[in-house]
C-alpha cells in the first residue's frame, strides 16, 4: 500500500492555512497542521483533529519538541512539504497600524520569533525528513515585505522582509540536498481578519480592481510543492492583482 506524501503546515487556524489544508488533502496528501490554538471545530476535514499539533511558535524553546512530534507521525520519516504560514501583526488599541515609536521591545522579539526565527529553527530542525523527501518549503510573506503598507506594522513588515531574505539562504543551502525553497507574497486577501479601508486600497492601488482569494493563494502553494516547479528555487512569487508594480 502505498504511502501518500505528507504536509506540515503552520499557522493552520484560518483563511489561507484552511484552504491550503483543503487543496493539499483533495489531492490525496497527509496534512499535519500547526498552531498556537487548539483543535477548531471550523477544521472539518477528515483527521483534521488527530492532525493537529498545538504550538506556540513565539516560545523557540518548543521549536525542538515540535520537530520530534511531527517525526514521530511521519509514516515514513518523509516530509515532502513545510508550509510556513504562521504570521502575526499587532495592532495599537484604536486597530491601527504600529510604527517604529509604538512598537516596544517585547512586541519586536514576539513579532521576529513567530514569523522568522521560528521558520529557520523548524527548517533546520527537519531538514533530515524533507532530504529524503526531496521536498519543498514555501514561506508565506507578505507585501509588506517590499513596500510601506498602511494597515501592516513595522515589525510585521520587517519580519515578512527577513522572511524574503531567509527564503533565499534556504534555497542556496538547502539546495544541494534536494531541498526547494519558495515563497509568496500575498497582497490583499479575502479573510475574516481585514483591515477596515481595504476596499479603498484595493480600488485605488490593485489593478485588477478586487481582492484576492484564499483558493488563488493555496493553489500556488500546491504548485510549489509539486513536480511542476521542480526548477523554481529561491522565488517569491507575488499574489496581488499587480499591486506591487
Amino acid at each position: 500500500m502505498s504511502i501518500s506524501r505528507c504536509m506540515l503546515l503552520t499557522g493552520a487556524s484560518r483563511g489561507i492555512g484552511h484552504a491550503t489544508v483543503k487543496l493539499f488533502m483533495e489531492h490525496g496528501w497527509r496534512v499535519l497542521t500547526v498552531s498556537r490554538h487548539p483543535f477548531s471545530g471550523e477544521c472539518a476535514w477528515p483527521s483534521a483533529r488527530e492532525s493537529h499539533i498545538q504550538a506556540d511558535l513565539a516560545d523557540l524553546s518548543g521549536i525542538e519538541d515540535l520537530a520530534a512530534t511531527v517525526r514521530q507521525r511521519l509514516p515514513d520519516g518523509k516530509l515532502a512539504a513545510l508550509v510556513n504560514n504562521a504570521g502575526i501583526s499587532p495592532k495599537a488599541q484604536n486597530g491601527g497600524r504600529l510604527g517604529v515609536v509604538d512598537t516596544d521591545a517585547a512586541t519586536w522579539i514576539k513579532v521576529l520569533n513567530v514569523n522568522l526565527v521560528s521558520t529557520a529553527l523548524l527548517a533546520r530542525a527537519l531538514m533530515p525528513e524533507l532530504e529524503v523527501a526531496r521536498g519543498s518549503i514555501v514561506n508565506v510573506t507578505s507585501i509588506a515585505g517590499s513596500r510601506v503598507h498602511p494597515f501592516a506594522g513595522v515589525a510585521y513588515a520587517a519580519s515578512k522582509a527577513g522572511l524574503a531574505a531567509l527564503t533565499r539562504e534556504l534555497a542556496h543551502e538547502f539546495g544541494p540536498r534536494g531541498i526547494r525553497a519558495n515563497a509568496i507574497a500575498p497582497g490583499e486577501i479575502a479573510t475574516s481578519i481585514l483591515s477596515p479601508g481595504t476596499d479603498e486600497l484595493v480600488q485605488a492601488e490593485v489593478p485588477l480592481g478586487r481582492l484576492g482569494t484564499t483558493a488563488d493563494v493555496a493553489t500556488t502553494i500546491y504548485f510549489l510543492c509539486t513536480d511542476q516547479s521542480s526548477y523554481i528555487n529561491g522565488a517569491e512569487i507575488h499574489i496581488n492583482g499587480g499591486q506591487h508594480v
